[in-house]
C-alpha cells in the first residue's frame, strides 16, 4: 500500500502573510456603515510580502505583480478578523479582493467577497472557485465591509502557494517594550542636535507651564494626516505628540491643537494652505510647529525651495514660534533628510529623524539591539502603524524633553542667508473667499463651484474637511478666467 495521504492535504501547503494582526477601522461610507481598504499596487503588495511575509525570492515578488502572475504563484487566500473589544457585535466581516482591469482600471477586473467569521478563525478562497473576468491587470485593493462604521478590528491575510513554490515560516514577533533600554536609546538616536537651538521651544514650553495661551500645530503629508492609525484621529502621532507636549507642562487646558495633514501632497502644497489650514486665515497664530515633509518632497520641483520657503514662513511670524523638523522614513529605508536637514542646521532648528532612530535597529538579531521587526513598525509601505506612530511621537518627546532643559545662548536667525531659496515664503492664496479690493476677477464660464474635493480628517475629527473648496469651476463656455492684481 502506498503512503497515504494527509486528512487535510491544504494544511500542509507554503504560505506567507501580507498582514498580519493589522488594525483596521470602519471608516463611515453612508447608511451607517464602514470600509476599511488596503491597497495592493503600486509595488504595495511586494512589500508587504518582504516586510510581512519575509519572501525574498525575486521571482515570487515579481509574480505579485501582475495578474496572471499571482494566479500562477498563488493557491489561494487566507483570512482571518477579530473585532476589538468594545465594538459593535457583528457576526461576519465582508473581505473583498479587486483586481485592476485593462479596459477600466477599478472597474473591469475581476472583484470577489467573502463573508468572514468575526471569531478570529481563518477563512480560505480559493483562487480555482472564483470566476475570473480575462480582463485583469494586477492585484489592485482588499476591503473589509463592516455593516457598523467606526468597528475597531485585527486582521491577517496569507497566501497560499501552488505546488513548486516555498516561503519561510513566519518570523518570531516579540512584544516591544516601551520601557526596555533598548527602546530609550533607539529613541534618543532620533535627535539631531548638532547645532540646534531649543531657545524657542524652552520659552514656549515655560508659557505652557505658566498657563498661557499656547497653539501646536502639525503640517505634512498622509503620514501626519494620520494614515496607518487606527482611529486615525487619537492614534495619530501629531495627537500623541500633543499629549506628551501637554504631559511635560501641564498645560493641556490652555493649549489648543492643530493637526493639518494632507495625504499626497508635499511642502509646495502646504506652503499655500499654511495660512489657511493652520492658521484659519488669521485666527490662530501657532506657537509650536512641528513640519513633516521628508517622504513626500520627491515630487518637489523646487527641490527645497518650498521647504524652506515654509520654514522661513513660520519663523517670521510676530510671536517668534518654535519649529521642530520631522523626518519620517518609508518602509524601504527612504527619506529626503539628506536634502531638508541642511534648511535646519542652516537656521538652528531641532530635528526629529525617525530613520535614523528605527532603521539600523531592523537588522539586528533579537537580543542584539532590534527592539522591533518592520511589519510592527509600518502598517503598510508609506505609513507606520498604532506602534509606529507611537513611536515617531516619542521621538518628537525627546526634542520637547531637552526643550525643557535650560536652552543656550539664542541664535540669531533674521540674516541667515538662505540654502535654496526663500521666494515663496509671501506666497498668498487667492480664492472666492479671499478676494479683496485691489484685485479684480472676471471669471468668465469658470461660474460654478467644485465640490468633488480631496477631504481631509482635520486635528481631532472623523470627519472629513475638504480640500481647497472656495474655488471656479468651468463646466462649458468659451469665456476665459481672468485676474488682475499688482
Amino acid at each position: 500500500m502506498g503512503p497515504v495521504a494527509p486528512r487535510d492535504a491544504e494544511s500542509k501547503r507554503k504560505s506567507f502573510y501580507i498582514c498580519r494582526n493589522k488594525s483596521v477601522a470602519a471608516s463611515p461610507i453612508g447608511d451607517g456603515k464602514g470600509m476599511q481598504h488596503i491597497f495592493l499596487d503600486d509595488n504595495r503588495m511586494v512589500t508587504f510580502a518582504k516586510i510581512v511575509g519575509n519572501i525574498e525570492d525575486e521571482e515570487m515578488l515579481n509574480l505579485l505583480t501582475t495578474a496572471e502572475g499571482f494566479r500562477k504563484l498563488v493557491y489561494g487566500i487566507g483570512i482571518s478578523v477579530e473585532l476589538e473589544e468594545g465594538s459593535i457585535p457583528q457576526k461576519t466581516v465582508d473581505f473583498v479582493f479587486q483586481m485592476y482591469g485593462e479596459s477600466d482600471p477599478y472597474v473591469s477586473g475581476t472583484t470577489f467577497r467573502k463573508a468572514i467569521s468575526t471569531d478570529g478563525m481563518e477563512v480560505r478562497i480559493n483562487l480555482a472557485d472564483v470566476d475570473f473576468t480575462g480582463d485583469d491587470v494586477k492585484p489592485g485593493q482588499i476591503r473589509f465591509e463592516f455593516e457598523k462604521e467606526n468597528t475597531l478590528g485585527k486582521v491577517s491575510i496569507r497566501l497560499y502557494l501552488n505546488d513548486g513554490f516555498d516561503a519561510p515560516e513566519p518570523e518570531e514577533e516579540n512584544p516591544v517594550n516601551l520601557d526596555a533600554p533598548e527602546y530609550q536609546e533607539m529613541l534618543k538616536a532620533s535627535l539631531m542636535c548638532d547645532s540646534a537651538d531649543f531657545t524657542r521651544l524652552h520659552e514656549k514650553m515655560e508659557n505652557m507651564k505658566n498657563g498661557l495661551e499656547t497653539t501646536v500645530a502639525f503640517i505634512g503629508g498622509s503620514i501626519t494626516q494620520g494614515a496607518g492609525a487606527i482611529p486615525i484621529n487619537t492614534e495619530c502621532y501629531a495627537y500623541k505628540a500633543y499629549e506628551r507636549l501637554c504631559k511635560l507642562t501641564g498645560g493641556k487646558e490652555n493649549t489648543r491643537y492643530i493637526k493639518a495633514g494632507v495625504g499626497g501632497t508635499s511642502s509646495e502644497f502646504g506652503v499655500v494652505r499654511y495660512d489657511r489650514d493652520v492658521c484659519n486665515d488669521g485666527e490662530f497664530t501657532p506657537d509650536i510647529v512641528i513640519i513633516e515633509y521628508a517622504v513626500n518632497d520627491e515630487g518637489d520641483e523646487t527641490k527645497g525651495e518650498c521647504y524652506e520657503s515654509l520654514v522661513k514662513k513660520v519663523l517670521n511670524q510676530d510671536n517668534h514660534p518654535a519649529i521642530i523638523l520631522l523626518f519620517s522614513v518609508f518602509s524601504y529605508d527612504w527619506n529626503l533628510q539628506d536634502r531638508l536637514a541642511p534648511i535646519g542646521e542652516r537656521y538652528h532648528l531641532p530635528m526629529v529623524s525617525v530613520k535614523d532612530a528605527v532603521v539600523d535597529q531592523f537588522y539586528k538579531k533579537p537580543g542584539a539591539g532590534r527592539v522591533m521587526v518592520k511589519n510592527q513598525f509600518f502598517y503598510d509601505v508609506y505609513h507606520p502603524s498604532n506602534l509606529g506612530h507611537t513611536v515617531m511621537a516619542d521621538c518628537l518627546n525627546e526634542a520637547f524633553k531637552k526643550g525643557l532643559e535650560a536652552p543656550a545662548a539664542k541664535v540669531d536667525i533674521a540674516n541667515v542667508a538662505q540654502v535654496y531659496s526663500t521666494d515663496f515664503a509671501e506666497i498668498e492664496l487667492i480664492d472666492r473667499k479671499s478676494v479683496t479690493d485691489d484685485i479684480e476677477i472676471i471669471t468668465g464660464d469658470f461660474d460654478l463651484i467644485d465640490t468633488e474635493l480631496q477631504a481631509v480628517e482635520r486635528n481631532l475629527d472623523l470627519g472629513t474637511t475638504p480640500e481647497f473648496p472656495n474655488n471656479w469651476k468651468h463646466e462649458k463656455g468659451e469665456n476665459s478666467f481672468k485676474m488682475r492684481l499688482t
